[in-house]
């Protein structure tokens, strides 16, 4: 049981790791470089000289506490944009890629279901998945106690822990690419740019009468400064991004199975 995904999920080990340690190396840059900025200025005095509009986008809360500082600089930036393109790069590459190289028709071949197929192919996303939010809580705690500054680890926990429904839905809408275009590389460019395009909606209508529509966007639901300095814990959030990455996952294979593969 499960081969697909245990030889897929292999395969992405290498790129897991060297994902995991290009952003631990980010993130101990960040945590070291923390001390010396904020004893040379007050930090939160920036904040009011940036555009409100990317105040929002980014949940800037403060600057001035590890947790403020982290989830401005580092959650942000590298788990709502880089990591969240990432998975949907990822997942657009799970079919169109087989289609594209031709593999896929051995892989029909063998006895087994297209759904199983699809499903065992997104299922693979799990590695990086665990991998990188497994490892950076302890590469924020070591690096925190290198600069003798305290931080509230159950917040930087549940940052992580409630990354997954968003990654795993950015991943979701990459497999609803990857079955539409034959080309893996068509499918990569559309679904990193439909997050991305999704996530510039959500910041641009926030505040709007067309704010609802925001909803959306899989950044609605989450929010690093809401976690990490507010201690405020969006598990409704959290529960949208899975019922949406079910119906996104169940759309897709659908259409697999009743798309001609050429």
């Amino acid at each position: 049981m499960l081969e697909i995904a245990r030889y897929a999920g292999r395969k992405r080990l290498k790129g897991a790791a060297a994902m995991t340690g290009g952003i631990a190396a980010l993130t101990t840059m960040y945590v070291l470089l923390f001390p010396s900025i904020t004893g040379a200025a007050d930090l939160d005095e920036f904040i009011q000289a940036y555009p409100p509009s990317l105040v929002e986008a980014f949940g800037i809360r403060t600057l001035n506490t590890i947790e403020g500082f982290l989830a401005t600089e580092l959650y942000a930036f590298a788990w709502v944009i880089l990591l969240g393109l990432y998975f949907a790069y990822a997942g657009a590459g799970l079919i169109a890629d087989d289609v594209e190289r031709d593999r896929m028709d051995v892989l029909l071949s063998l006895p087994i279901t297209r759904s199983r197929l699809l499903l065992e192919k997104f299922a693979s996303l799990a590695v990086p998945l665990v991998v990188t939010n497994a490892v950076m809580p302890a590469v924020v705690f070591l690096g925190v106690l290198a600069i003798g500054e305290d931080v509230n680890m159950a917040r930087i926990v549940m940052a992580h822990v409630l990354s997954m429904p968003y990654l795993i839905a950015c991943g979701a809408i990459g497999l609803v690419a990857s079955v539409a275009a034959d080309r893996a590389s068509l499918a990569q460019r559309g679904a990193a740019g439909a997050v991305f395009a999704l996530f510039l909606f959500e910041s641009v209508v926030t505040g709007t009468a067309l704010e609802p529509l925001g909803g959306l966007s899989p950044t609605r639901y989450y929010a690093p400064s809401d976690i990490l300095v507010d201690g405020t814990y969006d598990f409704a959030g959290a529960a949208i991004l899975l019922a949406g990455t079910a119906l996104l996952v169940l759309a897709s294979r659908e259409w697999f199975r009743r798309k001609d593969v050429e």
